[in-house]
């Protein structure tokens, strides 16, 4: 740069701390943000004194950010700034799941999605992507918004992009596939993100970024169209279904406790208990979870389902445990849980077929090719950690663990 071409720096600066807007709910964060960008300013500053060799600061400081403290998905966002003067909307909007948001939070996405239908089942991060859709239509306003990665995944991308792509016309741009969150602060959360970048046009050249370790750099690809799976080909969307398509059993979760863990028994407890009454070795069942599952770990159940009424009163130990799964199940606030009171020698949900059966884990580790699936023996009982299909065909199984249904998983299933 000749800095005899620019007396007046300021016309190598041309964005301030004004140029930004933003909508933030809690009070303090809002002066952390106006903070955060005229600091931000005065770093760039100092970077273009470094280039020219002339120092430009901004002092005093006559302009400010135009930070609202509000509700962002309450708040008509055509009141605070103009369509007309607004090139792009970015954000790392809050990572809530479905099941995990408040009352509030869950009233504000049923305003939000109004219109469409399961719109309970998504995460709270969806509501800025419709908000946002709704916003820039009809103009050449560019949106970028950091996100969990289930909102490409599962029932929850028929739900949102449907909307999205087929009644408001959004296209997406560029995207990074999922990859693992992480910043400087002490404690970072365990959440895996993708960023998607949208607008109410498209573009020729789009952009995917495709991370092969979550935890490392990404490679970009080009791609002729992003689909909401993150994914180069057409927008073809998978919505959920309750009934498989051809005659194959249904897969079912496997067993409910609901008892505090007062059925459930270590390899040490459940030889305590024979050590102690041999009479009831008869009720102690293998019980298989996940984590057992996966990790080859030992543990029991007291399965006392068509027991004999006289064996559990013979018994001081299986008592003991039936009086604590009823005071467990007393003190819930769910109506459904106290009605299982009745029952406190049973599982509250029951679902163990009369024969064997295939086993699949409900979590399995994203980094393995294969989901860990297995045949399991009808007298093992499974917890609701896994989903279990009453059958043991050789075919079924093949299917399950093929590569190629491995590959449906990852790019369509949660």
């Amino acid at each position: 740069y000749n800095i005899k071409d620019y007396p007046d720096l300021f016309q190598l600066s041309r964005i301030d701390v004004d140029n930004f807007y933003g909508i933030e709910i809690e009070e303090f964060p809002v002066k952390i943000a106006e903070t955060a960008l005229w600091l931000t300013d005065h770093l760039l500053n100092m970077e273009l004194s470094n280039i020219v060799g002339k120092n430009f600061i901004r002092i005093p400081l006559r302009k400010k950010p135009n930070i609202v403290h509000a509700n962002a998905l309450t708040t008509d966002w055509k009141t605070i700034i103009d369509l007309n003067n607004l090139s792009y909307i970015i954000g790392n909007p809050p990572f809530v799941g479905s099941k995990m948001q408040t009352k509030e939070q869950k009233e504000d996405l049923l305003k939000v999605f109004h219109d469409v239908k399961n719109a309970g089942n998504l995460d709270f991060v969806a509501c800025w992507y419709k908000k946002a859709s709704e916003y820039i239509q009809g103009t050449k306003i560019q949106c970028a918004f950091v996100s969990t990665n289930s909102i490409t995944q599962g029932e929850q991308v028929d739900i949102l992009w449907n909307n999205l792509i087929n009644n408001l016309r959004i296209s997406i741009n560029f995207a990074h596939r999922t990859f693992a969150w992480n910043n400087e602060a002490g404690n970072v959360a365990k959440v895996h993100c993708v960023i998607i970048g949208f607008a109410n046009f498209n573009i020729e050249n789009k952009r995917l970024f495709d991370y092969a370790d979550i935890k490392g750099e990404p490679t970009e690809l080009k791609a002729k169209n992003i689909n909401p799976y993150l994914v180069d080909g057409k927008n073809v969307i998978i919505s959920s279904r309750n009934k498989p398509i051809c005659d194959v059993p249904e897969i079912i979760f496997g067993n409910m406790a609901n008892d505090g863990g007062n059925l459930i028994l270590s390899k040490e407890e459940k030889e305590e208990f024979i050590k102690q009454e041999p009479q009831i070795e008869k009720y102690i069942r293998k019980f298989i979870g996940a984590e057992e599952f996966i990790n080859n770990k030992e543990r029991y159940c007291l399965w006392l389902k068509d027991a004999n009424p006289m064996d559990i009163r013979n018994s001081t130990l299986i008592l003991e445990r039936i009086k604590k799964v009823k005071e467990h199940r007393m003190s819930s606030t769910r109506e459904a849980t106290i009605k299982l009171a009745n029952f406190p020698s049973l599982f509250g949900e029951i679902r163990q077929p009369n024969c064997d059966y295939i086993l699949i884990p409900r979590v399995s580790s994203e980094k393995r090719k294969y989901i860990p699936i297995g045949f399991i023996d009808k007298n093992t009982i499974s917890s609701d950690s896994c989903l279990i299909i009453p059958t043991n065909s050789l075919y079924l199984f093949g299917v399950l663990t093929s590569l190629i249904h491995m590959t449906w998983v990852k790019y369509v299933c949660g």
